[in-house]
């Protein structure tokens, strides 16, 4: 049942219709009362276009994600389906949009046709066109991720800086002496992303507190690129003993590789890291992480969006979220003091 139907059954106008659901135009008592009557003998629902005409707005927001031909790590996913499930709580809908790439159209679709009445943006690198042009055009959004001078921007994010740090620590008060930063890939190092070099900076500087012998590497987004992440580093590095990572897509493939080089964990080798809890989990034996709320990020990510579409005016807020470190299996004191 739409509106057409509504005005037919009523006698008046689509427009008519419109105008006695929104407000926006005097409609006489007698017609708005007839129009009623004809919704409430059709048990008649306001779609979503029909709110907007009633609220002023379109009662959905926008999700720009990452290009749809780049495989969505399970991160990544945790945050799309947590924006959607908070949404869907508020009686709202996800628009979602790729950008990067071929897909900047689409982007720039959603935000200048005010097709919503905001957006969530993710992967955020530390110099983000997307985040100018949003400002720019003055549509209300909030950044799962931040920006290099986030301070007049709404976001929420993880302190991967300081989460590295700490498990380099923690790597260095069990005795290890060699470790290496297992990154994200080099494209999405290349790109400025975030997380990337803020986990490198935690790591540099964890490395030079303690006097340690540190390495970093770039790995792919996937288990078949951990394989031959760790593969290539015990080769060129065979004295690392220990190993501190972002890249949760990769973790399957690190620990094939340590088993097909007789390395057991933490006998041999200890890793760490910043993971979604269940991969921490699922890791044999499970791995010493922080565990990234990725599900609490993308709920609270919308009530801040929502807060912000509600007073625009309003100072810029922001959540950074530091998890402990949880102690698990994965990590233990070097064999032999080595």
């Amino acid at each position: 049942m739409d509106i057409g139907e509504i005005a037919r059954r009523a006698g008046v106008s689509r427009s008519t219709v419109s105008y006695a659901l929104s407000g926006k135009r005097a409609v006489s008592d007698a017609t708005r009362r007839r129009i009623m009557m004809v919704i409430e003998e059709l048990d008649y629902r306001p779609n979503a276009s029909a709110r907007a005409l009633k609220e002023g707005r379109t009662r959905t927001i926008g999700l720009v994600i990452p290009p749809a031909g780049r495989r969505l790590t399970d991160m990544q996913l945790s945050f799309v389906a947590s924006v959607v499930e908070a949404a869907a709580e508020l009686d709202l809908d996800v628009l979602l949009s790729p950008s990067g790439g071929d897909h900047d159209r689409s982007f720039e679709r959603v935000i200048g046709g005010r097709r919503v009445d905001g957006v969530v943006l993710m992967e955020i690198r530390l110099e983000d066109v997307r985040v100018g042009r949003l400002g720019q055009l003055g549509l209300p959004f909030v950044t799962i991720g931040r920006v290099m001078q986030p301070e007049d921007t709404w976001w929420v994010d993880v302190d991967y800086e300081l989460l590295i740090y700490r498990c380099v620590h923690h790597l260095a008060d069990l005795g290890h002496r060699h470790v290496a930063l297992i990154n994200r890939s080099a494209e999405w190092v290349a790109t400025a992303y975030g997380p990337a070099h803020r986990a490198l900076r935690g790591f540099t500087a964890a490395v030079a507190e303690r006097g340690l012998d540190g390495a970093d590497v770039c790995c792919g987004d996937e288990p078949a690129a951990g394989e031959a992440c760790i593969e290539e580093l015990l080769s060129t590095r065979p004295e690392v003993t220990g190993v501190a990572t972002i890249n949760e897509a990769a973790l399957p493939g690190v620990q094939r590789g340590l088993e097909r080089a007789g390395r057991a964990v933490p006998r041999d080798f200890s890793i760490t890291g910043v993971v979604a809890r269940h991969w921490a989990e699922e890791f044999r034996p499970p791995l010493t992480a922080a565990d990234v709320p990725a599900r609490e990020l993308g709920a609270r990510a919308v009530t801040l969006l929502v807060e912000r579409i509600a007073e625009p005016e309003a100072q810029a807020r922001n959540l950074l979220f530091a998890p402990p470190i949880s102690l698990r299996g994965s990590t233990g004191p070097v064999l032999g003091g080595r």
